[in-house]
Formats: structure tokens, C-alpha cells, sequence
């Protein structure tokens, strides 16, 4: 429930502050005083765009703020819960748009964002003004409405699961048919590919290896006329570093038999020849493996532009070219495997649409079993509002003939569109197509008092419900609008006082010149204050005793009224 409203610098309001209380609010006011800028204002914390030119003018920032008393509804619950946030004993949401464009929203006094804003209050409050009525007019969301009016969002929850479930397996289906389509060329290509690879032999290194070898080739006289130097001079050759060695080592062990004070140890002098024996050994028969067919070089070669030919086709180098044949092996295997896979996803398919349709069936017998209760519930309303032969209906149609029958869609099997005929003899025509205002404000109250019976939310505002309508059938619009509140919390402008006198507090919105600047003002009217208010909208600026007494007849005869069947 709408508990307060504060608007600062919007419009012609310098700064209001009202409060609402529970049942009909009823708002009025002379023409221009400022009573839509009202909704407006609460329509800013619906989401809707701000434009700078709401700013009140020599002003940078427009507020809007509003309290909500909430007691937490599963719809409010899980959306607070989405956000991170509590409701608590309360909800204030604030929006403050500035001149330069850009908008500052915040719940609970922490900074949100405008969608987060828009979720909230979709919950709490519902603007039934000329928007609402297109909303309620378009055929294409009559089906939700039903729906909604049926109190089958569970069975339609579940019917969407297992269409989402459903488009899954058709996706599968359609995926594995298209490989099967194109499987023989696809297999076809791959292996030939992979026998390409797999010809090649190759293991991850072999170009480098390779490589490495052709640089040796390219270098062989060199290495073998350095390694034979370096073993001619370690060996081979009179007066080597061996023969020299082999002398250090006879001299010191003779040192060491005559002067035991030698702090050369012979041991390590022989450890020193013997490592300069094997490198010589080892030069040797480097020098003896040393490649010296020339075909070899040419052999290396092949094979290099071998291996380059299957990196440029394949990959960068061996080891991806390696890891996209092991993807072509598991491809291959996977494909033929995939006449199974198809036709096992093709039963799950069947078996999904059955249960589909099933589900579909179930949904489409308690949307019309609703539909004839919604007929019969907005005729009865109809009929109270001054439109006796009435008739309303709520039209079936398939979404879609296939060759198996109605296809189905994310809503299931129906397409749904009210229906109404206003007079005898006039054949059922599709609501958008009603002409007269006043007929069309009567069945938007009606459709809205039935569907509020359903509704989550907690406040409705009624803006220009009395469009086109007078007399005895304002005053039984008042009526309805009372029974509306009785569900939930209503403010309702109004010009007419046959329906002003129905509600449980009255507000009159005046606007007045104050040092230059037009400011519109809210005040709650007394009982005295209401009088002359409902008297000044039977008779205008001159107000008669007449005129009141008449007023004062209409404020006790609509506390009498208890509802008309």
C-alpha cells in the first residue's frame, strides 16, 4: 500500500507531501490544477522515461519518492530477494532525475538501478490510465490475462518447462540430422586427412631432431677436421698431452717414494689423465660416426618439407597437427555412432511432444473452463454499470493447424481474444474495436475490478475512468470502484462527484500563484471541506446552499449504498 508520496521540483510542484491511507482514495481538482501531474510523478518510479522538461523551472533536480507499506507477497519476496534486499516494515523507493539526463534511483536509501525500480514497483502499484487501457485492448495479451484471472501460472510454469525442454530436443534432432546429412562427405574428408597423418609417421620433436642433423650435415668436414685435431693433440700425435701426462705422473710418484712432504697427491694427477684418455677416446669415435653419405642430406630434406606440408595444413607445428588427428579418430568414432544417437534422440523427441501436447491439452480445458467464468463475471459487471444486454466472450483459436494437428507455441496450443457485443442484435465484435469512450471506460473498470479479485498488486490508480460517462452510471462506477477497494488500495481522479462521494478520503488539488510561481498543492479535504469540494463539482465556481444540500444527499446516500448485484 502507497503509505506516502513526496514530489519536489516537478512540473508546477514546488514540493508536496501527501499521505495515503487503505480502500478509495479519490483525487480531485479543477482542469490544469495538476492532478495528472500526480501520476506522473508515480509513474517515474514505474520506470518510465524522464525527460529534463519535468523540471520545475530554475531548478537542477526533480524528486520523487514514495513509502510503501508491503506485507511481502511471494512476488515482492522473491524479487527483494534477486536484489540482495529486505523489505522490512517498509519500502521507500526514489528517483531523482537532474538536467543533465542522468537519473539517480535508490530502494532503501541504497543507490539501485532504474530496472531494479521498474521490478519493485510493478509489484506494488498498477496505473490503470490510458496505457493500462491499450494493454487491456490488445488481443495479444488477453491469453495472458486469463491466464492470470485462472490462477494457472503453475500449470503454464510447467508447460513452459517442458517446451523449453521440448525446443532442446528438437535442437539435437535438427544437429544430428545435418551431420548425417553431411556424414559421408565430412567421414570421407577426414579420413583422408587422418590417413595423410598417420602415412607421416611422425612424433612430436622429429623436425627439430631433423634439423638439428642437417645443420651437422651441412657442417661435416669441419667437425671431423676439429675432432681429429683435438684427439692428434690429446694422443695421436709425439710429444701428446697424454705422453706429457704420463711423465708428470712418473716424476711425481718418484718425488713422493723419496720426500713424503709433497703436497702433490698423486692421485689426483692420475685422475687428470685418465679423463684427458677418454676425451681422446671419446673424439675418436665421434669422428668415425660422423655421417659422410652424401644421400643422407638429400634424405633429411624430403622429410623436412614432408613434415612443413602437414604444420601448413594442419597446424602450427607437430604437436597440433598429432592433436587434431586423436579430434579426427574420436570424430570417426563418434559418427558412426550417430544413425543411434539420431534415432534415440528422435523418440525422445516424440516422446517429449506427446507429453507436450498432453500438458497443452490440460492447460487449454482450464483456460476455457476460466474463460466461462471471466464471461460470466465481466457481464455481471457490465450489466451493473448501465449496459444490460452485454455480452462478452472470451473467442478461442489454434496458434497454428500443422499436419498433425494444432502446433504449439511458448504459451501452448490457444490464442485467446475478448469478445463484446453492447447491444441486441449486434453481432460479437474484438474489443479493440469499440468506439464509444464511455462503454470503453465501463468495460476497462469492469475487466479491472474482476481481474482485481486475482491481482498481486497492492495499489491501483484509476486515471480517467469516469471518460465519457455521467449520471446514474457514474454513480454505479463509484460503486464498482469501491468494491475494487475493498481488495486493494485505490486512488482515483476523478471530475465527477458521483464518484468523488464513494471514497474513503478525498484530496483536492489546487494550484495558486506564490511570488510569481505557479505551485500545484494536495490537501486532505475534512468532512466540511470535502462538502464544498463534491459541491463545487456539481456546480461549479458559484456554489448555492442548493448545491450543497445536494452534495450532502450524495456523500449519505453513497455510505448507504451496499453494493449492487
Amino acid at each position: 500500500m502507497l503509505v506516502e508520496l513526496r514530489i519536489k521540483n516537478f512540473a508546477i510542484i514546488d514540493e508536496l507531501h501527501c499521505g495515503f491511507g487503505p480502500g478509495l482514495n479519490v483525487i480531485s481538482g479543477e482542469t490544469g490544477a495538476g492532478k495528472s501531474i500526480l501520476i506522473g510523478a508515480v509513474g517515474l518510479l514505474l520506470g518510465e522515461r524522464a525527460s529534463p522538461d519535468i523540471i520545475r523551472t530554475s531548478e537542477e533536480n526533480a524528486v520523487v519518492e514514495a513509502l510503501f507499506q508491503t506485507d511481502e507477497t511471494d512476488r515482492l519476496r522473491e524479487t527483494l530477494a534477486d536484489m540482495g534486499l529486505e523489505g522490512e516494515d517498509g519500502l521507500l523507493l526514489r528517483r531523482v532525475v537532474s538536467r543533465s539526463g542522468k537519473n539517480r534511483v535508490y530502494v532503501n536509501g541504497s543507490p539501485a538501478t532504474l530496472g531494479m525500480m521498474a521490478r519493485l514497483s510493478e509489484a506494488l502499484i498498477n496505473i490503470c490510465g490510458q496505457h493500462e487501457h491499450q494493454l487491456l485492448l490488445r488481443a495479444e495479451n488477453h491469453l495472458d490475462i486469463l491466464d492470470d484471472f485462472g490462477g494457472l501460472g503453475l500449470p503454464r510454469r510447467a508447460y513452459e518447462r517442458l517446451f523449453g525442454e521440448y525446443g532442446e530436443l528438437k535442437a539435437r534432432v535438427r544437429e544430428l540430422s545435418e551431420r548425417k546429412r553431411e556424414g559421408h562427405e565430412r567421414e570421407d574428408l577426414l579420413r583422408y586427412q587422418l590417413q595423410e597423418i598417420e602415412a607421416a609417421a611422425t612424433t612430436v620433436g622429429e623436425d627439430e631432431r631433423l634439423l638439428a642433423e642437417k645443420k651437422v650435415l651441412a657442417n661435416v668436414q669441419k667437425l671431423q677436421e676439429s675432432a681429429r685435431r683435438a684427439y692428434d693433440t690429446l694422443y695421436g700425435r709425439e710429444g701428446s698431452v697424454l705422453a706429457e701426462l704420463r711423465q708428470v705422473l712418473t716424476d711425481v710418484r718418484e718425488i713422493a717414494r723419496l720426500d713424503a712432504s709433497l703436497a702433490l697427491n698423486e692421485k689426483d694427477v692420475e685422475a687428470i689423465y685418465y679423463q684427458a684418455e677418454d676425451w681422446a677416446l671419446t673424439l675418436r669415435e665421434y669422428s668415425r660416426r660422423l655421417p659422410v653419405e652424401p644421400e643422407r642430406a638429400v634424405t633429411v630434406d624430403e622429410r623436412l618439407e614432408v613434415l612443413a606440408r602437414l604444420k601448413r595444413k594442419y597446424g602450427g607445428s607437430l604437436a597440433v597437427v598429432l592433436d587434431g588427428a586423436e579430434a579426427m579418430r574420436t570424430e570417426l568414432t563418434g559418427r558412426a555412432h550417430i544413425d543411434e544417437d539420431l534415432d534415440a534422440a528422435e523418440a525422445d523427441l516424440e516422446a517429449a511432444r506427446a507429453r507436450l501436447f498432453g500438458e497443452a491439452e490440460i492447460l487449454s480445458g482450464q483456460r476455457k473452463a476460466a474463460a466461462a467464468v471471466l464471461e460470466r463475471a465481466v457481464e455481471t459487471e457490465l450489466r451493473t454499470l448501465r449496459m444490460p444486454d452485454v455480452r462478452f466472450s472470451v473467442a478461442f483459436r489454434g496458434s497454428g493447424e500443422g499436419v498433425a494437428g494444432p502446433t504449439l507455441n511458448a504459451r501452448g496450443m490457444d490464442d485467446a481474444e475478448f469478445f463484446l457485443s453492447t447491444n441486441v442484435g449486434e453481432e460479437l465484435k474484438p474489443l479493440h474495436r469499440i468506439a464509444s469512450g464511455g462503454e470503453l471506460s465501463r468495460i476497462i473498470l469492469a475487466l479491472k475490478k474482476v481481474l482485481a479479485r486475482t491481482g498481486s498488486v497492492a495499489t491501483i490508480v484509476f486515471d480517467e475512468v469516469d471518460s465519457g460517462i455521467g449520471g446514474a452510471t457514474a454513480e454505479v462506477v463509484g460503486e464498482r470502484l469501491r468494491d475494487v477497494a475493498r481488495h486493494h488500495q485505490v486512488l482515483c481522479i476523478t471530475h465527477l462527484p458521483q464518484i468523488a462521494c464513494f471514497g474513503d478520503r478525498h484530496y483536492r488539488v489546487a494550484k495558486s500563484v506564490i511570488g510569481e510561481r505557479t505551485t500545484s498543492q494536495v490537501e486532505v479535504l475534512s468532512e466540511a471541506g470535502r462538502l464544498e469540494e463534491i459541491a463545487r463539482m456539481l456546480g461549479g465556481v458559484d456554489v448555492t446552499d442548493r448545491t450543497r444540500a445536494h452534495a450532502r444527499e450524495m456523500l449519505v446516500r453513497s455510505k448507504g449504498v451496499s453494493g449492487r448485484p
